[in-house]
């Protein structure tokens, strides 16, 4: 239901978007949820039809031209750049789908609580973890949790979110991330493969493959399930990149849509910019005096 004062949907109730996100579902569509680092991209991405618009600090350095990674990295303030996303670029162009914001919940710098009002204030209908421990591992994955910034600070404030009667949609990597999150009340439970294949910062190597992630999204989308019937879960990340791929995790992992940032904003722009500019390039010249 839009927002009466605005004009506009956002921001909405945990139940409205849950509700949303569940009619598309009885239509028997997917549900897909974008990111944005723009506003350019999120008009066009509402335009587009997606679901959910999901703002991160990581979009700010990926519409820049560096990696996503770099999101996740001490370039920045996490929760203040997904704010200023937010509040001047995404916010003041989308004008129905529900936006999220991104909240990086470890930094210890903030009052959870008090953060997540802002977000509120702000016109954000709902949270998510990102940046993300999630998909950190090794020996600097051992530090952060033992030195009070893991993944369980992801989950605390998934948890008070949801006693702000925000909506939450999270990312997680193993069944046991998913577990936690669905037992504090995460409305939506995204198995995260890894960074993003493809493109000009897309990973290689370092991905694993389609196979190997409808594996783990499977063993992600069941745990969290089976802690939770009513949780929805969808995938991202990793060799996930295009509709083909998406539909094939949809079809063989038991999830019912699919997050997209890199494969969606990014992709995007990198194969319809240099087209349009070579046709640009490839038009006749005029008469010259």
């Amino acid at each position: 239901m839009p927002n009466p004062w605005t004009g506009r949907g956002n921001p909405y109730t945990r139940a409205e978007v849950v509700e949303r996100l569940h009619a598309t579902l009885r239509d028997g569509a997917p549900i897909v949820a974008a990111g944005a680092g723009t506003g350019i991209s999120a008009k066009f991405l509402e335009k587009g039809g997606v679901d959910l618009v999901i703002v991160y600090n990581s979009g700010r350095f990926r519409m820049a031209g560096h990696g996503s990674t770099a999101g996740l990295m001490a370039y920045g303030d996490a929760n203040a750049v997904a704010m200023e996303i937010g509040e001047h670029e995404v916010l003041p162009v989308v004008d129905e789908v529900p936006v999220i914001c991104g909240v990086h919940a470890s930094d210890p710098r903030r009052r959870m609580w008090h953060w997540l009002g802002r977000v509120r204030e702000m016109g954000f209908s709902g949270v998510n973890n990102f940046p993300t421990h999630c998909i950190v591992d090794g020996h600097f994955r051992q530090v952060l949790e033992e030195t009070g910034m893991g993944f369980r600070k992801e989950v605390d404030m998934i948890g008070l979110a949801r006693r702000m009667d925000l909506f939450t949609i999270v990312y997680v990597a193993t069944p046991e991330e998913a577990r936690a999150m669905t037992r504090v009340g995460a409305d939506v439970v995204v198995a995260h493969v890894g960074t993003t294949v493809g493109g000009s910062i897309g990973v290689s190597d370092a991905s694993c493959s389609l196979d190997e992630a409808v594996d783990r999204v499977r063993s992600i989308a069941e745990a969290a399930r089976n802690e939770r019937h009513d949780v929805i879960c969808l995938a991202h990340g990793g060799p996930i990149s295009t509709p083909a791929d998406a539909a094939h995790v949809n079809l063989h992992a038991g999830v019912v849509g699919f997050v997209g940032a890199s494969s969606l904003e990014r992709m995007a722009f990198e194969t319809s910019l240099p087209d349009l500019a070579r046709r640009f390039k490839a038009m006749p010249l005029g008469p010259r005096t």
